[in-house]
């Protein structure tokens, strides 16, 4: 719980943004709840809720949704070696709470402790802290979001929101170029139907990264 405690306090303002978001996009507040139990991804939550909001089809939010999550893949690799004696259930539960922030505390308590043969439920203790902090600030912006003044400007959260997810994490070179090829592409995208434009830029970015990385571990 201590070492997530600066994570919970930037993660709760965010999830009440959510919550608010979702019912200005038109989900119902059943939909907007279960979309964190389901998905459990907050940028990817604020993508689905904008795309829902545009009135996008399903197909092309399920994708988008899977691309922004992508990597998750390589927290996936990161963390495998620790957890490769562990049963199917554990690394299916595991799995599902990972999160940047679960993945932040844990691959740090992994590597100052290697041979911890238990470090799983250190993993298990910081995702449930994390789901559950998700979940209840979700629901506060769910029900309590009708209080805020109908002055503020809500639209103005989510590109605030995301500036905010996404600036703490280009603190490299390869972060820096995919963030920047994946903005770029995005404007030369924008026009293309369906939103398919944002696919594609992920895309780009993807691939960017992937080849820089390619050419980083060559010896």
């Amino acid at each position: 719980m201590r070492d997530e405690t600066p994570l919970l306090l930037a993660v709760m303002p965010f999830g009440v943004i959510y919550g608010i978001m979702a019912l200005e996009a038109g989900l119902t507040k059943v939909q907007a709840q279960s979309m964190s139990y389901i998905i459990f991804g907050g940028s990817s939550q604020f993508v689905a809720s904008k795309l829902f909001a545009e009135s996008t089809p399903w197909s092309i939010i399920v994708l988008t949704v899977v691309m922004v999550n992508l990597r998750h893949l390589l927290y996936s690799a990161s963390v495998a070696p620790y957890l490769k004696a562990l049963p199917f259930g554990w690394k299916a539960l595991l799995s599902y709470l990972l999160t940047d922030e679960a993945y932040a505390v844990t691959i740090n308590y992994y590597q100052k402790r290697p041979d911890d043969n238990y470090g799983h439920f250190y993993f298990l203790g910081a995702g449930q802290i994390l789901w559950l902090t998700w979940q209840m600030s979700t629901a506060a912006g769910i029900f309590l979001g009708k209080m805020l003044p109908s002055s503020w400007p809500l639209d103005f959260f989510l590109p605030l929101t995301f500036i905010a997810i996404l600036v703490p994490s280009l603190n490299n070179f390869p972060a820096i170029a995919v963030a920047l090829t994946a903005g770029i592409c995005s404007i030369f995208f924008y026009g293309f139907p369906y939103k398919l434009g944002l696919i594609a830029a992920a895309l780009v970015g993807i691939t960017t990264g992937f080849i820089i990385d390619m050419r980083r571990r060559r010896p």
